[in-house]
Order: C-alpha cells, then structure tokens, then sequence
C-alpha cells in the first residue's frame, strides 16, 4: 500500500511539473507574437504603410497635361485599376496597379497593352491593402 501510494505521489508531482513547464512556454510564446506585432506595426509606421512590389509604368513625359488625358482615357478604359501620377524628374509619369509578385502584375499588363502598347511593368513601392 504504502509502494502503491508512493508511486501515486511520484506520478501526480511529474504531472504538474510538466503542467508549469507548459505554462511557462504558452507565456513565452504569448510574448514572442506581442513583439513581433510590435515591430511590424514600427516597420508600417517607418514606411508609411509601402513595401517593395510591382506596377505598370504606362505613360511618361515631361507635359502634366499630356500626362493627365493619358491618366483620363486610362481610367475610361480600365476603371478597376488605380492609377497614379508621380513627379520623376524631369517626367511627369503614370503608374498603375500595386502588385505583390511580377506574375501579378505581368497578368494585368497583358490586358492595358491591348490599348497601351509601350506599357511595361516596373519595381517600386506599393500601398499595402
């Protein structure tokens, strides 16, 4: 009796070890998902919410206005896409779309160079959604 109760004694304490030592990891990796949360949410905050990826430079020339009936008729034929106009010096240019992947954004290209020929797809920085 008393080898039977020694063993239950021996049995029940390994049991709650192990109990702590799972508490102690849940409690670790509660900790590790806070802070990587953090340093995305610092990393967003020091890139203004961009991050490299992919668009379809379709226009570029050193008129605004010229630049602007381009963005006009763009937007008429596909409105699905955003565009944008961007100041690169010495050019005023159109970019469209924000692709993660260069497949993505080859898949879109092939549609506007029905209309824009000379489109072409260029890296840059995107608006993360």
């Amino acid at each position: 009796m008393k080898q039977t109760l020694s063993i239950l004694f021996f049995l029940v304490s390994i049991l709650l070890s192990a109990q702590d030592k799972g508490n102690d990891n849940q409690l670790q990796t509660q900790l590790k998902v806070q802070q990587a949360i953090q340093r995305k949410a610092e990393y967003h905050r020091l890139t203004n919410g961009k991050r490299d990826g992919y668009r379809i430079k379709i226009h570029f020339g050193v008129e605004r206005n010229a630049a602007e009936l381009v963005r006009t008729k763009f937007t008429k034929s596909f409105p699905d896409f955003s565009t944008d106009i961007e100041y690169q010096q010495p050019n005023f240019v159109i970019l469209v779309g924000d692709y993660k992947s260069k497949l993505e954004a080859f898949e879109s290209l092939k549609k506007v160079q029905s209309e824009f020929p000379n489109a072409f797809i260029v890296k840059g920085k995107i608006s993360i959604k």
